[in-house]
């Protein structure tokens, strides 16, 4: 009871200290898809995911309630990285929501102004500024309405001692009248942030000094209850080895995810039982660097950020070598020469090799939609050389003789012509760790990708098409696993289904050396039009620098490299957070969003008829 009443008054005192529009408040989640477009549409760089930003420590001037309640220590400000574009996860600033929304769109907007790297914070601000305004004077109205509401939020400047009113005043100006404060007035305390600005010195992730080396080490297992974080934030970390000494008061590591990287909250709860997951996530809120580590203890409760883990190693077979492929490097601009070494493998035979019971009826009735696809013989008539005489034809022509007409090369017979849909595809399914989530309480994704490969062979036996079914995943670039399914020479049988059988979520995405990969077989394939699909529920990531713009860069080279070799890339995905960046990597219109994972193996045989028709 008694600590029931603290945590009411700390809100309460916090509520005070810091009065905030809740209910005027916009998420950055409601305004993610169109704030992407708005991003890109102004010239913002495609290649950018949009995520929540990590509060940083600010030194301003706090109030003495404030101090009180131990807040405004910290804030979300808005800046681009080299991968991402970081906005508050939330604003409600301002007492109206429209306004809280049109500054998600200002922050967007000063996202694709230059750098200005040579000028000072104050100065380069007011640059970005008037770019934005002359080369969109569209916004203008919009800021000066922004202006008006941040600087009614800002410090009398009457009130506060000399030092810091100047401070004040010089910004005040900048706001208002962007180009005219050169340089800011001289302050021993930070000036309150400027919320119409981007960062001025934006937190960097600390390289790692001690990296766990051992990817396949055996995960800490979670038992009891778990939190899922409420915030997508892409948060300031460094990876350590395990201390053995016990009796740290907060540890912070890895936990299993999906889709995106993130992190566990671990409090040791030797000494302290704390039953509340939400402290434990603002515990990890609070921290400006969260330290990641491996350990074999076992977790009373946790709180999870999203993250992808390497699972056990399964039995394979490996099947020769090691296949050198490139690997683009953006930041270099060049074609990295044999960068990655992909393993070709094939799963331990399984005593399956049946089509599952419960996939039958499905199996049944795409068989008979895709016989439509089949190339039919028809019969041409009017032909100067055939196996049937047509009978049509030659009536016509005695006709004509008899009338005394002169008819030159007569053609009396009917050919049988066999039409070729000259068509090879190949299927790539993503097999990385995420697809062990589930959906609903039936399936994971990994079951319906399973299920999609079944009804996809079913249905594509049918058609007379060469296809080959493979699935990747990878654990850093030395190491991508290339799933041999079925090959373009290999009937679909029951060694083919043992293969779709023994499929199994594990490691990461790198997706480049993948398509690279697919796109080799797919050339030495005769065939005129050549498809590539690609399965997939997130965006390419690795264990390693392949994580956010690296991986994404990379993969779109893999696939104008495709285009460029004749190929047609199509994606199929069920991330829902896959308006982002996939119109980058794939373009608009050669890639498709599922939005019920159950779907997809209906739908998968139902697209590939759609793009071969």
């Amino acid at each position: 009871m008694e600590e029931q009443v603290g945590k009411y008054w700390d809100r309460l005192i916090r509520r005070m200290a810091d009065p905030a529009w809740e209910h005027e408040a916009v998420t950055l989640d409601s305004v993610r898809k169109p704030l992407s477009i708005f991003f890109r549409t102004l010239g913002g760089d495609g290649g950018l995911s949009i995520r929540a930003s990590v509060q940083t420590e600010s030194s301003q001037r706090r109030h003495w309630l404030q101090r009180v309640a131990g807040s405004g220590k910290r804030i979300s400000l808005a800046w681009r990285s080299a991968e991402t574009l970081h906005l508050p996860d939330r604003i409600n600033l301002f007492p109206k929501a429209d306004l809280n929304r049109e500054l998600y769109y200002w922050l967007a907007a000063m996202a694709t102004a230059p750098a200005f790297d040579d000028l000072g914070w104050i100065s380069r601000s007011q640059q970005q500024v008037l770019f934005i305004l002359q080369r969109y004077p569209g916004l203008v109205d919009r800021y000066h309405r922004l202006v008006t509401a941040a600087i009614s939020l800002r410090p009398n400047v009457d009130k506060l001692n000399a030092e810091e009113s100047a401070q004040e005043r010089d910004i005040q100006k900048a706001l208002y009248s962007p180009g005219t404060v050169a340089h800011l007035s001289e302050c021993p305390r930070d000036p309150l942030p400027v919320l119409l600005w981007l960062h001025p010195s934006p937190p960097q992730s600390a390289i790692a000094s001690e990296v766990c080396q051992s990817a396949s080490q055996q995960e800490p297992s979670s038992q009891g209850e778990t939190k899922q974080s409420e915030q997508q934030r892409k948060r300031k970390a460094k990876r350590k080895k395990a201390d053995n000494n016990k009796g740290g008061l907060l540890t912070l590591r890895h936990e299993t995810s999906l889709f995106s990287v993130a992190e566990m909250a671990n409090l040791d709860r030797s000494e302290d039982e704390d039953d509340d997951l939400q402290d434990a996530e603002n515990n990890a809120n609070e921290m400006d660097e969260l330290t990641i580590t491996r350990d074999n203890n076992t977790t009373a409760k946790s709180v999870r950020f999203d993250l992808d883990l390497p699972s056990a190693e399964e039995e394979e077979v490996i099947l020769g070598e090691g296949h050198l492929l490139p690997e683009w490097d953006f930041r270099k601009q060049i074609l990295v020469k044999d960068h990655c070494s992909l393993l070709t493998i094939k799963a331990a035979v399984t005593d399956a090799g049946e089509l599952p019971e419960r996939l039958r009826p499905a199996a049944r009735r795409l068989r008979r939609q895709f016989m439509a696809l089949r190339p039919q013989s028809t019969w041409v008539k009017h032909q100067e050389e055939g196996s049937e005489l047509d009978l049509e034809a030659y009536l016509k022509f005695r006709g004509q003789r008899a009338a005394g007409q002169q008819v030159e090369e007569p053609r009396l017979y009917s050919a049988l012509e066999k039409k070729d849909r000259d068509l090879a595809c190949l299927l790539l399914a993503d097999l990385s760790l995420s697809t062990d989530a589930w959906v609903g309480d039936q399936a994971r994704v990994i079951d319906i990708i399973r299920d999609s490969l079944y009804l996809f062979s079913e249905a594509l036996q049918q058609t007379g098409d060469q296809f080959s079914i493979c699935g990747f995943s990878s654990r850093y670039r030395n190491h991508v696993r290339f799933h041999m399914l079925k090959g373009f020479n290999q009937a679909y049988g029951r060694q083919a289904r043992q293969q779709i059988e023994a499929i199994k979520p594990g490691y990461y995405t790198r997706m480049g050396a993948a398509i690279r990969r697919s796109t080799e077989l797919l050339n030495l394939q005769p065939q005129k039009q050549k498809l590539l699909l690609i399965l997939t529920d997130g965006k390419p990531n690795d264990l390693d620098y392949y994580e956010g713009r690296y991986g994404i860069e990379d993969t779109r080279m893999a696939i104008i490299e495709a285009r460029k070799a004749g190929l047609i890339p199509f994606c199929i995905t069920i991330d829902e957070e896959a308006e982002d960046y996939l119109p980058y990597l794939f373009g608009r219109g050669h890639y498709t969003l599922i939005r019920r994972a159950a779907e997809l193996p209906a739908k998968l045989p139902q697209l590939y008829a759609r793009l071969t028709s």
